[in-house]
Order: C-alpha cells, then structure tokens, then sequence
C-alpha cells in the first residue's frame, strides 16, 4: 500500500505518485513495500535532515526504510519530499513539475531499495542509471 499525506498548500496528483513508485518496485522486483509518504515544506524538511542526516539546510527528498515482516517479505519505507525543493530543482534543471516530482519519487524508492550515491562514483553512475531508465 502506498499513502500519500500532503501536508502543503500545492496540489500534487496522488495517483501519478503511486505510478511511478509502483513501476519502480515492480521492476526491481521489491516484493511487498507499505510506503509512506509526507509531502512537505522546507522548515520541515530542514529539520528532518538536521536530526537525521546532520545537514541545517533543506532538501527535495529524505527516505527511510523501515522494519521487515515475514523473513523479509513485507517491508516499511517512509518518504518525506518537500515541494518547494522539487519545485526549484525543476526551475533549475528546466523541467516541469511533474518531471521533478517523478524524479524525486523515483530517487526516493531507489534510496528504500538499497541504492546509493553518497558512497562512491560507481554506486552513483548505477543510481543514475537506474533513474534514467525509470524516467524515459
């Protein structure tokens, strides 16, 4: 199951969220995810990458994934993203809303599925790899 809380004023469209997300899982064959995500604004975000991540500043999009059930089977990730984040990548990047949106979402999941590019150069050219392919 996938749930979405809006906690901004912006209108998004839920069901293009769930879209993308569920494309991605299916693909990487992720079994069973409940997901959780929070659309929010920058004094939230701020503040979650502060206490999580240790970083004072805001961001697009912070992920967690969560607790395991069933040997694995089912699994718990939360999202949060900040609109107004994904909103100046867009402006920045010459994209519409929605691309940046599905690149957050799709960047977001790739996080819960193990992905990474904080760690090496190598690990990075996979995840963009991976998110180039989801978004085309």
């Amino acid at each position: 199951m996938i749930e979405i809380k809006n906690l901004t004023q912006q209108k998004v469209r839920d069901d293009l969220i769930i879209k993308i997300i569920e494309k991605v899982l299916k693909e990487e064959k992720a079994g069973k995810w409940d997901i959780s995500i929070c659309l929010v604004g920058c004094a939230k975000i701020k503040e979650l990458n502060k206490s999580f991540k240790g970083k004072d500043t805001p961001t697009d999009v912070l992920s967690f994934a969560g607790l395991e059930f069933k040997g694995g089977e089912e699994k718990i990730g939360e999202i949060f993203v900040c609109l107004k984040e994904v909103k100046n990548n867009a402006k920045k990047d010459n994209l519409s809303f929605q691309k940046a949106l599905d690149w957050a979402m799709v960047h977001s999941v790739l996080h819960l599925l193990g992905y990474t590019h904080e760690k090496s150069e190598k690990q990075a050219k996979r995840m963009r790899k991976k998110e180039q392919a989801y978004l085309n």
